[in-house]
This record gives structure tokens, C-alpha cells and sequence, in this order.
């Protein structure tokens, strides 16, 4: 994805108002204009993230938050996912950011929020991105400087006095409580020394509690909940003092689910609390009315999401409730139980996946994927938990083949396998799914050597659903490799096997889309047609929808085949939504590629003006995704004879013009073109119109026009 092809950027939209910050706000925004490299440094809750994000407003700003990153390792993965991009190849993340950012003299400013406890990571990205990308710029926000060459430090100062009375008024006005410029208040903010999160804490008590009241109870509480040690910084101090008092408001109930969540990566729901969080002194029917007032004192946040109402604990509370769990000694058990519930969300969602709800799985498992991250580690960490990893990994292979995250899935997939695992079952499920993601990225070789291991196991101990699975991903190996013989032989073999075990799911019927694809490339039209028919029905009948993407992209080519080219659009149009609305890129960019062919078949100039544009927002998107069209010559046809009927209306420099054009799009802009230019009239009935150069029957691969004079297959 270009730079000129990203939106305006991804900074959250501000709820509460801004309060004071005037000078500092000027001060950043001046050494934004003149550095590449800022950070924005001060104590946990000082305000750090909600200046960056103020100075950001009016710039092409994209935020990566990394409070919920534990592993260095997931830097780069964190940025990638913030800056909206989607990459299926094999090449690390961070060469997808150089490739995306570098290109075209991006011009966008990255807030990196969060890093502190990821120092060397991010100096490391830092320094890469800004010495190839020129036009970006990096404002950090943590408490440290990144320590690296042309980094300007802006130390964040509590608020002043003034400020500090002025955001506790606002915020008791939100509880409905109409505090005064009093001397109470005053004294109680300069108690807090004026860190935003102590006022807002405290503010958020007066439900409760009126500032003289609370002037008493802090007086009392200082010592008890001081605690640091002794030399630390003062500011450290009283930071732990602020949110140590609001814990020591808390009810016990209310202080034992604060600790609790604290095994949370990232945002829950009440599910999970009410699962993880309950018993030993907090019962299930409880939960809620304690999450409640937990979040009327805004110890936890709320959220709305795609995957319903959420919750968050700012980093800083969090951290201060897992000293209190690890204190109670209680740390494993709810490690444990959090493990539990992901491995349970991940069966559940799988087995949902094939389903009308599978719209919602994809939005659940992309809310959920920073805890998931976190039950991974915690199984793959443990060699008597690594058949948990290695069962978790397999068992979200929905999502990481189904919704753009092979890389992610690839990394996981491997550690898993890596591991030895007395329990072989979970063992083959991942090595079967490791091969299948291995070859939706165009890496091969790893793919066989995954799936002959997994068949050899298989077959030592008879596992007759392991060897279904690495027959039918051998048999996708060898479609993408122009093996058809084979594939067929296979694919056919799995299906029967598939059979004979009562086996019936999205991968199933992708097995028989594949067998499709191999009959439509051998020109058995029919028969392609008959088997895709057949998926579309049952995918119907079960509200399936990536698998029926698939299947109408092959119902396509057989209609385009045939010369139906309103057919073929309205079916890829179809296709494509679908692809897209799962973040499906690999599904996406084959239907715009078949696109692209259709539309220049219509015979008019700006019709393959159109097509070259298609091209050039396919040929930019496949990197993200792997080898163009596999490498296949069998999928390449129709990509060559498009540009070869493209070229011979337009001429070579208005088709490269063009491409260029399409190749400045994003991957929405893309999909939003693909989808909303509407087909002019054809000549003749449904069905009845006719491709440029009549119906095409693909037997063989097309050659490439060097080898046919410009001619091609298709």
C-alpha cells in the first residue's frame, strides 16, 4: 500500500475535552515541524498519549499502540496492523512497512504509543523506517527517550495548578456533581501534584465522596500506599500513590477483580471476566455489579467494537492490579483460567465458522487477538502445555487463511510444531495447517515438506482425518503448480476420504472448488460448474460465505469461458464483496484480476482503460500476498490476454499510464472501483453477450506472449 494510497490516518476520535496543555501544545507542535523523530516522555498518566494525539489532529496520522505487545518480536507486526496493511507473503513485517512506506516519497506522521517497556525494538524500527522512508515522521510517546540518533525529547510536566482545578471540574460535571473553584479542591489537586490520571481518579469518586472528604482519606491513605522504593523517583511515587488511594477506595470485592483483570492483554469482554475473574471470594452472579462500579470509578473503560461492548484498563492500573495478584499468590490459577477460556473461544469460533455467524467469528477473533497472543505464549512458553499451542494455532486456521493474517498464522504455526508433543492429534492438525498457510503465501517447499510429515505421521497411526487434511492440501500444492493430473487425483481422494469420515466444513467444500479449478483449467466447463453449483448451495444453506467466494469466482471464469461477461461481472462482484468484507486479500485480488478481464472484453477503449486501471490495483496489491498468481501459468492466462487486448486499444504508453493509475489506489479504493463502476449495456440477452474474441475453452496453460506473438489463451 502507498503512502498516497493511505486515508487521513487512524487517531481515535476525543470523547472528553481537551483540557489546558496550551503552551505544550504549541511547543510540540513547533518541533514536529522541524524534527522526523519526537518523543514525548513523562510518568504513566502525566497525559503522554492525549497530547501526542491533539499535536497529531490535521496531519496524516496513524497510531500504533503497544501497551498490549509483550514480545519484541510483535513490534513490527503491531505497526503493520495500525497502519491498516495487509501482507500474506513470506517476507518479514518489517520489509512490508519499508516496501509501503517507501514508495512514492510517503509524506504521514506515525505515533508509536506505549513502547517503554519495548525500547530497543522500537529504536531499532525507528532508525530503519526514518533512514528509508524521507518523508516520515515518528512521534513516540512513553516514558523514556528512545535513545537514538536525531531523537528531540519532550519531557511532559504535570498540569499546573489552574489546569489541574479546571480538569476536575470538567470531570465531576460528567458524574452530574457541580464542584466550585474551592479551597478543597484547589488543596486536593495539588495533593495530586497535577498528573491528569490521579485528577481524573479522584474526580471520579465524588459520587461518593465530596472533595473534603477526600482530602481526609488521602491524608490517611499516603503512607500505607506509598510503597515504592526508597530513592526512586518521586514522580514514581506519586503516580502509585494516586492509584494505589483509588484501590484502597475499592471494596475488597472491588479489589480482587481489579487484580484479576490484570491477566487481560488488551480489551475483554464480560464473558470472559465473568469465566477467568469469578470464584474463591467473587461468585459468577457477581461480576457484573463489581465490572460496574469498576467503571464508574474509570479503574476499566468501555468501548464499543464491530465485536460488541468492551473493556480496557489503562496499562498503568493494570500493571498496579498484577502486583496486588501476584501478591495473593493466585497468578497461576488465573493464568490458567484465562488460557482456558481463549482455547475454548478459539473451539467455539471454529466450529461457528462454518455458519451465518461466520462474519461475527471474524470480528470476535480480531477483538480478541491480543489475548489469544497471550494464551499462545503462555502454552508455547511451557513444553507440558505445547500440544495446547500447537491445538490453539491449528484451530484458528479460519482466521489466519480466512481474514489476512498468513504471516501472523506462519509464525505461531511453526514455533508450535517445533515443540515436541506427546499429543499427536494436536501435533498433525498444525502441521496440515502450516502447509495450507505455506502455500496460500507461495512458499512451496516448506508446504510439502509440512504436509509429508503430516501424512507420514497420519499414516503410522492410521489417522484417517490427518491424512484427509494433507491430501487435500498436497492436491492444493499441485493445482497452484500447474499439476493438473495430480491435483485431480487428489483433490478427488480427499473429497472421498473427507466422505467416509462424516467430514463436512468450509475446508471441505474449498477442496471441492479446487477440484473445480482443476476441471476448469483441463476444459471440463461442465463439470467445474456442476461441483461450484453444489458448494453454492450447500455454503447457502449453512450461511457459509468465504468458501462460496470461491466458488463464485471459478462460476465466473467458466461464465467469462463461455462468453457471458454480464454473468461473470455480476458473479465476481459477488465474490469480491465477500472477500473483501473478510479482509480476504488473496481472494480479493483473483477477482479483480478476473475483473480486469471482463471489463476489457466489453471491446471499447474506455473499457480497457479501465481493465489496465484494474491491473495496476491487482499488480500493486499482489506483493502483500505473494508470487502473482502462484506463479501458475494456468492462472496467469487471463491476466495475459487482458493485457494483451488492453494494449492493442490503448497503445503501450496509455496502458503503462493507466496501470500506473490503478497502482496508486489502496486496497479499499480498489475494491470501491472494482465494485461501483456499473457495466454498460451489452448487445443481446443475458447470457447472449459475447467476449471480444469469442468463447474461449482452456485446455493447457496460456504461454506468455513472448512465446505466442502476443497471442494468448487465456
Amino acid at each position: 500500500m502507498r503512502d498516497d494510497r493511505l486515508s487521513d490516518g487512524n487517531l481515535p476520535l476525543e470523547l472528553d475535552a481537551f483540557v489546558g496543555r496550551t503552551a505544550e501544545l504549541a511547543a510540540l507542535s513547533r518541533l514536529l515541524e522541524t524534527s522526523r523523530l519526537v518523543t514525548v516522555t513523562g510518568v504513566g498518566g502525566v497525559g503522554k498519549s492525549r497530547l501526542a494525539a491533539r499535536a497529531a489532529l490535521g496531519a496524516r496520522a496513524w497510531r500504533a499502540e503497544l501497551t498490549a505487545v509483550r514480545d519484541p518480536e510483535f513490534v513490527d507486526f503491531a505497526v503493520v496492523d495500525a497502519l491498516g496493511l495487509t501482507d500474506h507473503t513470506t517476507r518479514p513485517p518489517r520489509e512490508t512497512l519499508l516496501a509501503h512506506l517507501g514508495e512514492r516519497g510517503c509524506q504521514l506522521l506515525l505515533v508509536l504509543d506505549g513502547f517503554e517497556h519495548l525500547v530497543e525494538a522500537c529504536a531499532e524500527l525507528v532508525t530503519d523506517l526514518l533512514g528509508r522512508v524521507p518523508g516520515l515522521t515518528v512521534l513516540a510517546v512513553g516514558r523514556r527517550p528512545l535513545s537514538v540518533p536525531g531523537e528531540r525529547v519532550f519531557a511532559l510536566a504535570p498540569l499546573s495548578e489552574d489546569e489541574a482545578v479546571q480538569l476536575f471540574v470538567d470531570r465531576a460535571g460528567q458524574q452530574g456533581v457541580d464542584v466550585g473553584d474551592d479551597p478543597d479542591v484547589r488543596e486536593l489537586c495539588r495533593r495530586l501534584d497535577g498528573i491528569p490520571l490521579a485528577v481524573e481518579l479522584a474526580a471520579g469518586r465524588l459520587r461518593a465522596l465530596s472533595p473534603a472528604q477526600l482530602l481526609a482519606r488521602f491524608e490517611d491513605r499516603f503512607r500505607l500506599l506509598t510503597g515504592a522504593a526508597h530513592g526512586s523517583p518521586e514522580r514514581h511515587r506519586t503516580l502509585r500513590t494516586a492509584i494505589g488511594w483509588s484501590h484502597e477506595l475499592c471494596t475488597p470485592a472491588e479489589r480482587l477483580l481489579w487484580s484479576r483483570l490484570s491477566v487481560f492483554a488488551g480489551p475483554f469482554d464480560l464473558e470472559a471476566v465473568e469465566y477467568v475473574c469469578s470464584g474463591d471470594g467473587l461468585p459468577e452472579e457477581d461480576v457484573l455489579d463489581v465490572l460496574t462500579e469498576l467503571l464508574a470509578q474509570s479503574v476499566v473503560g468501555r468501548e464499543e467494537t464491530a465485536a460488541g461492548v468492551r473493556y480496557r484498563m489503562l496499562d498503568t492500573v493494570r500493571a498496579y492490579g498484577e502486583q496486588w495478584l501476584e501478591a495473593t499468590g493466585d497468578a497461576d490459577r488465573l493464568r490458567r483460567r484465562h488460557r482456558d477460556w481463549y482455547l475454548g473461544l478459539a473451539t467455539w469460533c471454529e466450529l461457528d465458522w462454518f455458519s451465518p455467524r461466520q462474519g461475527e467469528v471474524a470480528a470476535r477473533i480480531e477483538a480478541e487477538l491480543p489475548n489469544l497472543r497471550c494464551a499462545l505464549e503462555r502454552c508455547l512458553a511451557d513444553p507440558e502445555e505445547a500440544y495446547l499451542g500447537q491445538y490453539l494455532a491449528g484451530s484458528l486456521w479460519f482466521y489466519w487463511a480466512g481474514c489476512g493474517r498468513l504471516s501472523e498464522g506462519r509464525h505461531w504455526l511453526e514455533q508450535s510444531v517445533r515443540l515436541d508433543s506427546d499429543h499427536e492429534l494436536t501435533r498433525l492438525k498444525a502441521l496440515w495447517v502450516l502447509g495450507y498457510v505455506a502455500i496460500l503465501q507461495g512458499d512451496k517447499v516448506p508446504a510439502l515438506a509440512a504436509l509429508q510429515e503430516c501424512r507420514e505421521e497420519a499414516e503410522r497411526s492410521a489417522n484417517a482425518t490427518a491424512i484427509a487434511y494433507a491430501e487435500h492440501r498436497t492436491g492444493c500444492l499441485a493445482l497452484v503448480t500447474d499439476d493438473m493430473p495430480r491435483a485431480e487425483t487428489l483433490l478427488r481422494s480427499a473429497l472421498e476420504r473427507y466422505q467416509e469420515i462424516g467430514e463436512l466444513n468450509s475446508n471441505v467444500l474449498m477442496g471441492q472448488v479446487e477440484l473445480a479449478m482443476t476441471r476448469a483449467f483441463q476444459g471440463d466447463l461442465p463439470e467445474a460448474v456442476k461441483l461450484c453449483e453444489d458448494v453454492r448451495r450447500v455454503c447457502e444453506d449453512h450461511g457459509e460465505r468465504w468458501t462460496r467466494s470461491y466458488a463464485l469466482y471459478v462460476l465466473a471464469y467458466a461464465a467469462w469461458t463461455e462468453g457471458d461477461l454480464i454473468g461473470a461481472r455480476e458473479l465476481l462482484t459477488d465474490s469480491l464483496g465477500a472477500a473483501h468484507a473478510f479482509s480476504d486479500l488473496l481472494g480479493s485480488v483473483l477477482s479483480i484480476e478476473l475483473l480486469a478481464l471482463v471489463t476489457a472484453a466489453r471491446g471499447e477503449a474506455a473499457d480497457a482503460a479501465e481493465a489496465a486501471v484494474l491491473q495496476g490495483a491487482a499488480g500493486a496489491l499482489w506483493p502483500s500476498v505473494g508470487l502473482p498468481l502462484f506463479g501458475s501459468a494456468y492462472y496467469n492466462g487471463p491476466h495475459e490476454l487482458c493485457e494483451a487486448t488492453a494494449r492493442e486499444r490503448l497503445g503501450d504508453e496509455r496502458y503503462e499510464e493507466c496501470v500506473r493509475q490503478g497502482a496508486r489506489l489502496d486496497r479499499e479504493a480498489a475494491v470501491a472501483r472494482a465494485l461501483g463502476r456499473p457495466p454498460a449495456p451489452l448487445p443481446g440477452p443475458r447470457g447472449q453477450a459475447r467476449h471480444a474474441r469469442g468463447p474461449v475453452t482452456l485446455h493447457e496453460p496460456a504461454a506468455s506472449r513472448a512465446r505466442k506473438g502476443g497471442e494468448t489463451a487465456g
